[in-house]
């Protein structure tokens, strides 16, 4: 049948994060935050010209 499974305690679960993950990066301090910046959409690019997609598939771009 199926063997029992061993059950890590908190603290080796903490141990074999700390190996995976390593050492977190300190918090960002509030003073240190910057707003963010809102900036404007993409503009519109228009259809493509007809044939212009054979072209560029041929062109290799």
């Amino acid at each position: 049948m199926s063997e029992p499974t061993a059950s890590f305690t908190d603290e080796q679960h903490a141990f074999l994060r700390h190996v995976r993950f390593g050492e977190l990066p300190p918090p960002v301090r509030p003073e240190d935050r910057v707003a963010s910046t809102e900036t404007e959409p993409p503009r519109f690019s228009p259809d493509p010209t007809p044939g212009q997609y054979e072209r560029d598939s041929r062109a290799g771009g």
